[in-house]
């Protein structure tokens, strides 16, 4: 990440996905500029503290709409919203339908931010038991963005990073180290 090769790094996950999430957040170095952007699923009508519970040593914020995107930080999807990336580079909180029965939906969010970032966008999908996240990886792909999946080998729930590789051509498949490895030293 030397050379700010993204613009933006948005993480995917549902079941399984937490300690992975965390391990990643853990491992960012401090000097990281790009902005992280997670989408995580979680119950919508239960009271969450799913910032604390990633325990990352950066603070990690959900976002208000039509906040800006800003260097440097972590952001969560808020529960219960659809989180979008608009052209002037902020956020817009959405609350329509659920999109494969999720709100938060990983697809909305991946394909809004391929829309806004292109090439610059760099999108992981983790673990999940849904297909979620699927269609949207394919557009960060189609954009000329970067593509990573866990290895379904290693997921506690194989289904989502599964439909990617079955629906986007490009995408890389790593090990959660190697993914960790990826962010850090990627040029």
């Amino acid at each position: 990440m030397k050379n700010k090769q993204y613009d933006i790094i948005t993480i995917g996950g549902s079941a399984g996905s937490i300690a992975v999430i965390s391990a990643i957040l853990n491992a960012l170095p401090d000097q990281v500029q790009t902005p992280v952007v997670i989408i995580l699923h979680r119950l919508r009508n239960v009271q969450s503290e799913m910032g604390r519970l990633l325990s990352s040593k950066r603070r990690i914020i959900e976002p208000e709409d039509k906040e800006a995107v800003k260097p440097r930080h972590i952001y969560l999807a808020p529960q219960n919203y659809h989180l979008m990336l608009e052209a002037d580079k902020t956020f817009m909180l959405d609350y329509s339908e659920l999109v494969n029965y999720s709100r938060p939906s990983i697809d909305m969010t991946f394909s809004s931010v391929a829309e806004v970032y292109g090439s610059r966008a760099l999108a992981i999908l983790l673990s999940g038991a849904n297909r979620d996240g699927a269609a949207g990886m394919c557009d960060i792909l189609a954009a000329g963005g970067t593509g990573i999946v866990q290895d379904p080998a290693s997921a506690a729930f194989e289904t989502m990073p599964q439909a990617a590789l079955e629906m986007c051509k490009g995408v890389y498949i790593l090990s959660v180290e190697d993914i960790i490895e990826f962010i850090i030293n990627e040029p």
